[in-house]
């Protein structure tokens, strides 16, 4: 695993980009899910550590959760701490020694994490990042294809390529 990391505000991207703020008008927990698949999908493919922090700070008696979500991390902060307060205190914790990034809108959050030495994303730059990555797999992946029809010569060394093409040709050298 490396050792760059990527902390994001959950619930501030959320409302930040449009497809999931309308999808959590409907349904909050399927907008989380979501996001969760759009991180894990972008945290395999760039291997850094990503934890998504949601803020569970108004749920009474809440002790906080960390759950493992396929490959990233999702935190469910406990009663009274806010995603920005945990973001907070990882970033005091991890900002000097590891490279961090915080991906979040909220002005007053950017400047904080600034002073802690970390980079910070807002909302649309991780919106872009994350659409550059996926345009950068789907490349990736639609190169790897292979044609349709599995002939022999179409995966061949060319040297061995040109070598065979004298034999077939009966040319000497």
């Amino acid at each position: 695993m490396s050792s760059d990391y990527l902390l994001v505000d959950g619930y501030n991207i959320i409302f930040a980009w449009p497809e999931l703020k309308e999808l959590a008008e409907t349904n909050l927990d399927s907008a989380r899910t979501r996001l969760q698949d759009v991180l894990c999908n972008y945290q395999g493919y760039k291997k850094c550590n990503v934890l998504l922090v949601f803020d569970g700070y108004k749920v009474r008696g809440n002790p906080g959760t960390v759950m493992n979500y396929h490959n990233i991390h999702v935190i469910f902060t406990k009663e009274a701490e806010t995603a920005d307060q945990y973001i907070e205190k990882i970033s005091q914790q991890i900002g000097r020694q590891y490279q961090v990034r915080v991906a979040t809108s909220d002005k007053l959050e950017q400047v904080i994490i600034l002073g802690k030495g970390c980079t910070r994303l807002s909302a649309r730059d991780l919106k872009k990042e994350i659409e550059e990555t996926n345009f950068e797999i789907k490349k990736e992946h639609l190169e790897r294809i292979p044609s349709k029809k599995n002939r022999l010569f179409d995966n061949l060394d060319p040297e061995l390529l040109e070598y065979l093409e004298k034999i077939r040709l009966n040319k000497k050298d």
